[in-house]
């Protein structure tokens, strides 16, 4: 298996015009896997159920949210961490910034260490 990629034509960022373009890789996405394929998958690995592997996602997926919506970062190991961040307008002081000024409240995604490993030894296959 490898990371299949399209060849995209972007402009030199800050560049009023777009100054001299280039070319770079975008990912293709190469499907979705749904719950119900992961649950199967998972099944081959443990001694659990579908039913039970199904509940363990969704109780994970809503223990995630309300740690991230509580300020929390969610560390799961060699999965990786999922932290909050925000995005504001400027305040010309400090004193003068207040919450009116965040625009969005979002969520990143940094992996561990095994899904780091994994991706530094991936092949890639341009898409025709």
């Amino acid at each position: 298996m490898s990371i299949k990629f399209n060849v995209v034509e972007k402009p030199q960022p800050g560049v009023v015009g777009g100054g001299v373009k280039k070319w770079y890789a975008s990912v293709k996405a190469d499907g979705e896997v749904s719950i119900d394929e992961l649950t199967k998958e998972i099944e081959k690995f443990s001694a659990l159920s579908e039913a039970d592997i199904r509940g363990v996602i969704i109780a994970l997926e809503n223990v995630i949210v309300n740690q991230i919506v509580n300020g929390k970062i969610v560390r799961l190991d060699k999965l990786g961490s999922f932290y909050p961040s925000l995005s504001s307008e400027g305040a010309a002081t400090e004193a003068d910034f207040n919450a009116s000024l965040i625009k969005a409240a979002k969520m990143n995604y940094r992996p561990g260490t095994r899904i780091a490993d994994a991706l530094k030894t991936a092949k890639f296959q341009k898409r025709k």
